[in-house]
């Protein structure tokens, strides 16, 4: 059962707002419901176990009905790949099982109509060298974006980290060298989320420090890359290294920088989703305070 989509609001068509849901019983069934109690206008899926290998297939008839009703409500949806995934990894099984999970993650995005799928960047192990590992990103990770050939394939997402350990992308700086190793493929973008920028040493939260941020982005990457945002506050200090999500304006970044990233040109039309601690509340309540920011702004 769909519910008729409501007139776009000048807001939610430069920057809809949602949050990652739960599936665990089925997209349609619980991914649905959770995203309408939060008051979403897009939102975010697993499509597999994110902190395992397993490869499920999926269940045909509640694909249909969530793509269905997503598209009645104009609900853009996203993938986040599992966890594990690590182009860099010094080992070999690795390697292999995070090319098989990201590429079932391309192709259940492909089946549930997802705009695009979030992978963490990851790291360079065992002591190799960072230009060890990016050349086997090269390697391992730009057929699968060569794979991406239908018009309704989804974007891979590139989402920089925290600069926990070795990792191979945190600052925005890092993603040029990413890019380069993904030859700048034309389905290739970016997921930055606001936590891990600011962990790896972004100032988002000093004044103009979102707008620096988004130009060195754009400066980058390139303008259109950016297509997703992960919307989290943080609890942990700037550059400390570590992922730690806060609800929004309740951590070191606060509200006011949100509300800087609303107005910035490269943000346009591009959809937000909160990561944030608590459950239907609580992730209904910074729903509601981005939505506020947002159209404070506008």
């Amino acid at each position: 059962m769909t519910v008729a989509a409501e007139e776009p609001t000048p807001g939610r068509l430069r920057n809809p707002v949602g949050g990652h849901v739960p599936v665990a019983g089925g997209l349609a069934k619980v991914g649905l419901a959770y995203a309408r109690e939060m008051g979403a206008e897009t939102l975010q899926v697993f499509v597999a176990n994110p902190r395992g290998w397993a490869t499920p297939a999926g269940n045909p008839r509640q694909d249909e009905e969530f793509r269905a009703a997503c598209a009645e409500e104009s609900l853009p949806v996203w993938v986040h790949a599992p966890y594990l995934i690590n182009f860099g990894s010094h080992t070999g099984a690795t390697v292999e099982l995070s090319a098989e999970s990201m590429r079932h993650s391309l192709r259940r995005g492909r089946a549930i109509g997802a705009r695009g799928v979030v992978v963490h960047t990851g790291s360079a192990t065992g002591g190799r060298p960072r230009r060890a590992a990016l050349e086997q990103v090269h390697e391992r990770l730009l057929p699968l974006l060569d794979e991406l050939t239908h018009d309704d394939d989804p974007w891979l997402l590139l989402e920089p980290t925290a600069g926990q350990g070795a990792s191979l992308c945190s600052l925005v700086a890092d993603l040029g060298p990413y890019f380069e190793a993904l030859e700048h493929h034309p389905k290739l973008g970016v997921c930055l989320d606001t936590c891990h920028v600011f962990a790896a040493g972004h100032d988002l939260a000093e004044p103009g420090g979102m707008k620096r941020t988004l130009d060195e982005l754009v400066s980058v990457t390139g303008e259109g890359r950016l297509k997703l945002i992960h919307a989290n506050d943080s609890k942990a200090a700037v550059g400390a290294h570590l992922d730690r999500h806060e609800n929004i304006g309740a951590g070191h970044i606060g509200a006011d920088p949100f509300g800087e990233l609303f107005r910035h040109p490269a943000t346009a039309g591009v959809p937000l989703t909160i990561e944030t601690p608590g459950g239907p509340a609580g992730h209904a309540a910074d729903v509601a305070r981005l939505k506020e920011l947002r159209d404070g702004v506008l």
